[in-house]
């Protein structure tokens, strides 16, 4: 039986914003808090993340693009502002990976993963207000991937360079990740703000980098064994991972399909589909607890039975994906189950409008993550969102 979750899904969504227009804005010295910890204290000396930054731009932007507030707005602005005046690299161009809590450079590397995040957030902006220079910024930046970052000999992207563009050693994204020279989480989030900036300004040379992308992944990063992203790889494509991560396989389902049809190229249409469908239906195999909530990750034969916040986001957007493209009532059934549990479980009180970021197998909160921070940011949840609601009444 179909149920209108919209109104709620759409009450959910003007929570999470307002929770960072109410919470996080740093009136000392500008821009918004590197971070509110486990129990919702601001930390004011926490840095401040090119990734927060560029993912707070595209949240914002978006909600004021589709609803119009004008709270959303004013927010935006904010943020942008910050970005331009702090993080952009006048000298090298691009932008600074890291900020002090007062606005100067912390680590000024240049980090593919995070380019893309502000070229996502700035293309948005431009789409939501017309603001010029943001799009002339985010071009920019493309062109900065473009040059510094695309593998012409090998295919793909590399990850990291200093903040002149020259070679550095540690390229990792964070020190959890494997030190490889190419990552799927990277090529994710470039081929991401790559479709977004083609909505606010398309061009031949951008298709062709969406296309090279959508050739990367359906070549080299799916696994034509397990159906699964694979994660890190060297130069050369040798695959150094055993990690299946079911919330990136699901997130890039729906991505993956998107740049397709965003670029309105039937032949990768076409090919995409099926991969796609395929990914999310791994994920449910597999990664689908009993009480509808997907498990983070499978390290060899190690499950990781935590629920984070943001795979239970994407498992949304993908289900409601793959019901629109297939018409099967069962993923649709399924994203009811998800939606119920993300509401008990992960849109909790003491989360005061955001959502926690992680709990247990049993739905226990797990007490030592922050609220809001360097990764954890208004992007995934508020875009699922956005993006259910949309395939809900389109």
């Amino acid at each position: 039986m179909n149920r209108n979750i919209i109104p709620e899904l759409e009450q959910e969504h003007s929570n999470i914003l307002h929770y960072w227009i109410n919470n996080m804005q740093d009136e000392k010295q500008g821009g918004f808090y590197g971070c509110r910890d486990s129990q919702g204290n601001i930390v004011e000396n926490a840095p401040k993340g090119a990734i927060l930054n560029g993912r707070m731009l595209w949240s914002f932007s978006s909600g004021y693009r589709i609803f119009g507030k004008p709270e959303y707005k004013a927010a935006a602005d904010r943020v942008y502002n910050y970005i331009v005046t702090h993080f952009y690299d006048s000298t090298n161009g691009g932008f600074f990976w890291s900020l002090n809590a007062d606005g100067t450079p912390l680590d000024t590397k240049k980090q593919a993963y995070a380019e893309g995040f502000i070229i996502y957030g700035l293309s948005e902006y431009y789409r939501a207000t017309g603001n010029q220079r943001a799009l002339d910024l985010a071009e920019e930046t493309c062109r900065l991937i473009e040059k510094h970052f695309r593998d012409y000999k090998d295919g793909g992207y590399t990850e990291a360079t200093a903040a002149d563009w020259s070679p550095i050693a540690d390229v990792r994204l964070s020190d959890k990740e494997e030190n490889t020279p190419k990552t799927m989480n990277t090529h994710l989030h470039i081929i991401e703000p790559y479709v977004n900036l083609y909505r606010a300004k398309p061009s031949a040379e951008l298709k062709e980098s969406i296309s090279h992308l959508l050739d990367i992944f359906t070549s080299k990063i799916i696994s034509a064994k397990t159906g699964h992203f694979i994660l890190f790889f060297d130069m050369d494509w040798s695959v150094k991972s055993d990690i299946d991560s079911y919330g990136h396989d699901i997130e890039g389902a729906w991505l993956l399909y998107e740049a397709a049809e965003v670029i309105g190229d039937k032949k990768w249409m076409d090919i995409v589909r099926p991969m796609a469908k395929r990914l999310v239906d791994i994920t449910l195999s597999e990664g689908l607890d009993r009480n509808s909530s997907i498990f983070y990750e499978k390290v060899g034969t190690h499950l990781d039975t935590d629920k984070h916040w943001w795979p239970q986001a994407e498992t949304l957007c993908g289900l409601a994906d793959t019901w629109r493209l297939t018409g099967d009532q069962r993923y649709l059934d399924i994203l009811y189950n998800v939606w119920d549990y993300i509401k008990s479980n992960i849109s909790a009180p003491r989360a005061n409008g955001e959502w926690l970021w992680r709990v247990d197998k049993d739905g226990r909160d797990i007490y030592t993550d922050e609220i809001a921070g360097f990764w954890k940011c208004p992007y995934h949840n508020s875009r699922a969102m956005l993006e259910v609601i949309h395939r809900l009444k389109h």
